[in-house]
């Protein structure tokens, strides 16, 4: 694994009143990873998520993006060089889908001809129809098509860096699953470094090469799959069970002729 992290986390903490939401973590994410972040509700996750691109500022503790300290970098240009993927995908209701993924470059001062062949772009990387999906308006999409615009959004900027809080969360089982695999597709295609939330183990193992594992603000173990299993720690051990429980419920319940 390459020395240099593209976001490192060391010794952080954040507090909102008395609750430690983040409670001196240590982290380092590699360029071109795929991390997820797991753990239950309150565990600080989002919070950590939120602290590399400064929607949230950190009470101690250092953060670099790059090899840079953001505490040194403009929170607005932070936020543009870094992609962000909200649960429900947070379209702006009132914008078009070219519109809702033009406005970083919009913003950045693109011209027009270019923004517009970049969202046709991103339209077709993220599997969509340009024409059939251009000038709708978030409430015409599906939940799995506003999905797709948002990640296509996060990407019109050209970033390396890609956040996720609980993308695909919100989808039917179904459209989850296309969504993840289309979206590790785009990862690797893209070079990009990715750190997504997620409560679901089953997720985190199918789709990140990594997973570190919160709860109560602190990190309690990292690794692959495979190095977690070797954990002590009780909790993480309960969560590699939730998978294989329902691997085992599935097989007994499912006919095996079907498996081809």
């Amino acid at each position: 694994m390459p020395s240099r992290p593209m976001i490192g986390y060391a010794r952080v903490t954040k507090s909102f009143g008395s609750l430690k939401a983040v409670d001196d973590v240590s982290l380092d994410v590699a360029e071109g990873e795929f991390l997820a972040i797991v753990g239950g509700s309150g565990s600080g996750k989002t919070t950590l998520l939120r602290l590399a691109n400064r929607l949230i500022e950190a009470d101690a503790g250092t953060i670099t993006v790059n090899s840079e300290d953001v505490q040194n970098v403009d929170p607005v240009a932070l936020r543009r060089r870094i992609g962000y993927v909200f649960q429900s995908g947070g379209l702006f209701p009132h914008l078009s889908v070219a519109d809702n993924i033009g406005i970083t470059p919009k913003l950045l001062g693109l011209p027009a001809d270019d923004i517009a062949a970049r969202v046709d772009e991103l339209l077709e990387l993220v599997q969509l129809d340009r024409t059939a999906h251009r000038d709708r308006l978030p409430e015409a999409l599906s939940g799995g098509q506003r999905q797709r615009v948002g990640v296509a959004r996060a990407l019109a900027a050209k970033p390396r860096i890609v956040l996720m809080d609980e993308p695909f969360g919100a989808l039917d089982p179904l459209t989850r699953d296309a969504l993840g695999e289309d979206f590790r597709e785009l990862h690797r295609k893209l070079g990009l470094t990715t750190v997504m939330i997620t409560h679901d183990m089953t997720e985190a193992i199918l789709l990140a090469d990594r997973i570190a594992v919160m709860r109560g603000g602190q990190l309690l173990a990292q690794g692959t799959p495979a190095q977690l299993s070797g954990s002590s720690d009780a909790y993480v051990l309960e969560l590699l069970r939730t998978p294989r429980r329902q691997v085992e419920r599935l097989n007994a319940l499912l006919p095996q002729s079907g498996a081809a």
